[in-house]
């Protein structure tokens, strides 16, 4: 069995994966009660499909009863710099690092697939891949496998590659040696909760994702309140905060497989240029990234509030032909944007004209004067 643990290693290597580490296809009931805990708070905010899949996410056997491993594949995606440092560029729209390249989803499905069918080849035994999508709890499977441990911030956290990992899941009915499980590392350290711009954490190891920068940019439909809108800052896709500032990233390394690396292009974006882009050049520049999942209106609305936060008044260009876009989402958040720029500007008499025929901005227009003036 040994010799099978050698080389599913090898081929893991050869597929394109940073570590690979197994456990059963099983979790402890402390597990599913935190998962129960965590709906019952209703930290899940919009992402109503945590619920509806809870029996079968609570353990795997719940999805495949004959699975006994789990296969739990790692992919580095270190950036090559600071990610904080991006929060200082107010004038640019900054991306999560997750999404500075191609979408990992399909990068590690491609991978898993090639590997699982070397398995399957070389012992008959029965496979499924996973990928984030499935009801699958990846985070706590990995630190039973070894690959790291949950911390404070509830993300894996790894002694060779810091925050930076991406999970892939092979299970099968086929039994392999368990690795032994993460020790928990965190000690006393609390910077990945004293680093959230919006109080995301309402206690160690665990998240309110209605409150997450992370979830309001990338999951959430609606309007974003608001109490957080400032709090954004220049993230238009996704938050790192958490994952940067944690002390094991000193040992973290910039990502080697070339499609994990981080576009030049993708990391900050002028925000005028984004503004500007219409869906299909939208589609275009940012196809086979993740960013495109959020659709072209709920980008519209990132964008927007990273300029209402920007300062730059020379922005106003851009933002006013907004006022007339089709989704209200996207109106609301361009007068929000303008009045936070520009409070008694010109822009006004654009809108006022608008107002005339379009309900809608109007009530969008008196949200945003009462926003502004109270300073939010």
């Amino acid at each position: 069995m040994q010799n099978l643990r050698d080389w599913l290693k090898d081929k893991a290597q050869k597929a394109g994966f940073d570590k690979v580490a197994v456990t059963k296809a099983d979790l402890p009931e402390i597990i599913q009660e935190r998962l129960e805990a965590f709906l019952d708070s209703n930290y899940q905010g919009d992402m109503t499909w945590l619920a509806e899949t809870a029996e079968r996410r609570k353990n795997p056997k719940a999805m495949w009863p004959e699975a006994k491993s789990a296969i739990i594949l790692a992919s580095n995606y270190g950036p090559d710099h600071n990610p904080m440092e991006n929060l200082k560029c107010q004038d640019a729209g900054n991306i999560s690092v997750y999404a500075r390249a191609k979408d990992y989803h399909d990068v590690i499905k491609g991978q898993l697939k090639q590997l699982a069918g070397q398995l399957a080849a070389k012992t008959g035994w029965q496979v499924k891949v996973f990928v984030d999508t499935a009801p699958l709890m990846e985070k706590p499977l990995a630190s039973q496998a070894g690959l790291g441990w949950q911390g404070k911030h509830t993300n894996l956290v790894s002694s060779e590659f810091g925050s930076w990992l991406f999970l892939g899941t092979i299970l099968t009915d086929g039994a392999l040696p368990e690795d032994i499980p993460a020790r928990d590392q965190c000690g006393s350290c609390t910077a990945c909760l004293d680093i959230c711009p919006t109080n995301a954490f309402p206690a160690p190891y665990k998240l309110d994702a209605r409150r997450c920068i992370s979830y309001l940019t990338i999951e959430h439909k609606g309007v974003i309140d608001a109490e957080f809108r400032s709090l954004i800052g220049n993230r238009i896709f996704g938050c790192d905060d958490c994952l940067a500032v944690c002390p094991w990233n000193k040992f973290a390394s910039e990502a080697a497989h070339p499609k994990l690396k981080s576009k030049a292009d993708l990391g900050l974006a002028d925000l005028s240029d984004l503004l500007q882009l219409d869906e299909t050049r939208f589609r275009k520049r940012f196809a086979g990234t993740p960013v495109r999942r959020a659709g072209y209106p709920r980008f519209l609305r990132n964008v927007l509030i990273a300029a209402g936060n920007s300062g730059a008044s020379d922005l106003l260009v851009d933002i006013m032909p907004l006022f007339a876009f089709s989704d209200p989402l996207v109106r609301g958040m361009a007068i929000w944007a303008a009045s936070r720029l520009d409070p008694k500007g010109k822009w006004q008499t654009l809108f006022d004209s608008a107002a005339e025929t379009d309900q809608d901005v109007l009530l969008e227009w008196e949200m945003a004067q009462t926003a502004s003036h109270n300073h939010i």
